[in-house]
Order: C-alpha cells, then structure tokens, then sequence
C-alpha cells in the first residue's frame, strides 16, 4: 500500500523571540546552539524543527511544559510568525501568505481545538457551533443544519438549545470540538484538549476522539505532554525539548529504540505491551483456525484472548485475511520484559 500523501511539511521552522531575531538567526549561520541564542538576547521556542504530518494521520507533538510544542502548532498555523523556515500546506508556502489569505485558510480549511473551551457565554449551543459559520457568511438556516450535524456527531443531540453554563466540562469540549468541524477542515489543530478535564471524562474524550476520527478520516496534529494520551492516539509521535525535535516515528520505534537519554527517561515508564504491536511479535505462519486478532492491536490488547485457553491467535489484517500466528509463549516473554 503507498504511504499517504503529506498534508503539512515544515522544514527549518525556528521561533526566537526578541528584537531583531531574524537578523540574529542569519547571522549567526542559520543553526545556532543554545547558548549562542541566549548571547544573542533572544528566547528559543522553535529550533530548526522538521516534520511533515501525512493525510488522514493523527501526529501527536508532545514533551514537557515549555518544551516549544504549543509555540510549534501556532506557528503551523500561523497564528505566531515564525522567525525562519518553510511551512507547506497541500505544497503552499503558508510563510508567503498574506495575512488575509491565512484568514481565509484558518476560517475555511483549518479547525482549531485548545484547552480552554472558550464557548460563547451568551450563545446556545447550536448558535455557537454555528458561529464559525456564520463567520463564513453562510445563510442562516444552512448553518443551523450544518450545526446540527456536528451536535449530532459528537453525542449532544437534545442539548442544542443549552447555554455552556448548563454543560458539564466535557459537555462544553464536545461543543468546541463540533464547532472546530463545522467548517470541514482539512487539517484540524488540537493542542491539549482533555488536559482540564478529570481523568475518567479525559478517558471518555479520548474514546469519542477516536470514534469520531474512525469516521471522519481528519489529518490531525495534536499536543500533549501525556505520554499514556499520546499511545491511545497516535499514529505517530514528536517529542520535543529545549523546542527541538528530538525524535519522532510511532510509540513502538520511540520506546523500543529511544535515540537519546530524554526520550529513554520520558518512556520508561511505558510497559512495552501497550505499544508493541501483534504484528511486530507475530510467527509468519498462518493458523486457519481459533480466535483472531487484528495486526495493529497492541500486545496489551491481545493478551486477555489466552484467558480462554487458547495457544495462539491467528493475526488479520484489515481486511480480515490471515497473515501470521501470536502465541502465547511470546507475549508472556514480552509482558515479564515490561
């Protein structure tokens, strides 16, 4: 299968805050080390990132507070300048933007979704989904409809005609998330969601994020510094420190091959059963028969299958073909190595 398309590159993204950065970046040789940086009297958020996030993917960018992670997303959206580099949307330079074209871009191909809610006081629900549209200039009545929908997409049906001071906080992030996607974006921008709400609501969110991406097939970019968020969403993960990428690729090529000591203390925590897949620990022979497990399911997630009884567990791929054999030896030998 070819590997999807890049929907968002950025190549040499740097944001150093201060006078004259730009200058000082160039002169400086374009790749400065830290402590050249803080010489020079500037602050470092972004350092000479490079990713690109692939159509139809969920990207998580995570680390630590201050990490550089919420400052990168804005300057993706260009909501921050950045101070140099490339940031290509569908193969567009959004850096040679004018400022009313980005308007026009965030308003009709991004979605945007933060921690904090900011709904509309004064607005029912319905109207604040539909606010964005009316925004657009959209007729009343289409964007009551389109608004509609999106309540309906994320479980508030009923709740249309509520104020935000009616909701619980994980009914007002549902409202902010339908509002994000009332505008059908190309690329949607999360950065901590769930992060205020309590754990069993957080867990609860994530679930309706993951229903709702199985349906709508967003490309996604979305921030956390919660490694265990990041494993349940991710198709794959950047983590960032001192506003670099210090590396990136899924949670299973990240905890099983971390490239630098940050990233092995930042995982090890992480048992090796929730982020390895069957696939990685699978036999290539093929069983016909006995409980089946799907190639992408995580060791962790195919374990409780043996409580049954069973020695092995034919692995499918999405289709449902057969394409190799788990046995029960393997994953206890992966479960005491966690």
């Amino acid at each position: 299968m070819p590997e999807p398309t890049a929907k968002l590159v950025c190549r040499n993204v740097w944001k150093l805050f201060g006078s004259g950065a730009a200058d000082k970046l160039s002169a400086m040789g374009g790749r400065p080390e830290l402590s050249e940086i803080s010489r020079a009297g500037l602050v470092s958020a972004v350092r000479d990132v490079n990713l690109d996030v692939r159509e139809g993917e969920i990207f998580v960018i995570m680390g630590l507070s201050g990490s550089g992670k919420s400052t990168l997303v804005r300057c993706l959206s260009r909501l921050v300048e950045p101070t140099a580099g490339e940031i290509l949307f569908n193969g567009r330079n959004l850096l040679a933007a004018s400022d009313q074209e980005m308007i026009e871009i965030r308003r009709h191909k991004m979605g945007m979704v933060f921690q904090h809610f900011a709904l509309l006081p004064h607005m029912t629900v319905l109207e604040n989904v539909a606010f964005p549209l009316e925004v657009q200039g959209m007729a009343r009545l289409d964007r009551l409809a389109r608004a509609q929908e999106m309540v309906s997409l994320v479980g508030l049906s009923g709740r249309e005609d509520a104020y935000p001071r009616q909701l619980s906080g994980g009914q007002q992030q549902r409202v902010g998330i339908a509002r994000s996607l009332a505008v059908e974006p190309e690329l949607w921008f999360l950065d901590e969601p769930f992060s205020a709400l309590d754990p069993l609501i957080r867990r609860e969110m994530q679930d309706e994020f993951v229903r709702l991406q199985s349906v709508l097939r967003k490309t996604i970019v979305f921030i956390t510094h919660d490694f265990d968020e990041a494993i349940r969403l991710a198709d794959r993960i950047a983590i960032m420190k001192d506003g670099a990428i210090v590396q990136s690729g899924t949670a299973e090529e990240i905890v099983l091959n971390p490239a630098t000591d940050y990233v092995r203390e930042f995982t090890q925590a992480v048992p090796k059963a929730k982020v390895v897949r069957v696939s990685s620990v699978m036999s290539k022979d093929v069983g016909l028969d006995g409980l089946s497990v799907p190639s992408r399911a995580t060791v962790a997630e195919a374990a409780p299958l043996f409580l049954e009884g069973a020695n092995s567990l034919r692995v499918v791929d999405e289709g449902g073909k057969p394409v190799g054999t788990l046995h029960r030896d393997d994953v206890i030998h992966l479960l005491l190595e966690s």
